[in-house]
């Protein structure tokens, strides 16, 4: 994970959209191959960059050239580490659902929605956060 790059803020804030809508549509329908085409998303963003994770390049390609342009940029760091958080949630609810432990998959699915919706609707990136927090108690990792 880079700390020099930096991406679009609203980029990822698209994604956390899309994911929300996928995530609350695998919670109520119970559809766990759409939980795991959500977790290779994740994986994608998490693991090569989020460069290539298909909701950024949506947003690249679709949205953000109607949008007015914007100087406004983030470290991408975070964003991408959330990515990985947001993986491991998916693929636990995937497995979860899969193996037949339902309230497993349902919780995990649950706790990836609410974290999606809060960076959504209000700029609250939980994983980003726990970057954040764990660059603050361990400086020294990953430098």
């Amino acid at each position: 994970m880079s700390t020099t790059a930096q991406v679009d803020p609203r980029g990822p804030r698209f994604g956390a959209w899309t994911t929300t809508v996928v995530l609350a549509v695998t919670l109520v329908t119970g559809w766990w191959l759409l939980l795991a085409v959500q977790a290779i998303v994740f994986a994608v963003g998490a693991f090569l960059g989020l460069e290539h994770a298909p909701y950024g390049m949506l947003y690249r390609r679709l949205v953000a050239p109607r949008l007015r342009p914007t100087d406004e940029r983030e470290d991408v760091a975070p964003p991408q580490f959330a990515q990985g958080v947001g993986f491991v949630f998916a693929l636990v609810g995937t497995i979860g659902y899969v193996s037949g432990a339902t309230m497993v998959g349902v919780v995990a699915t649950a706790l990836a929605l609410v974290a999606a919706f809060l960076n959504a609707a209000f700029g609250l990136c939980l994983g980003c956060e726990m970057y954040l927090l764990g660059r603050r108690l361990a400086p020294h990792i990953g430098k």
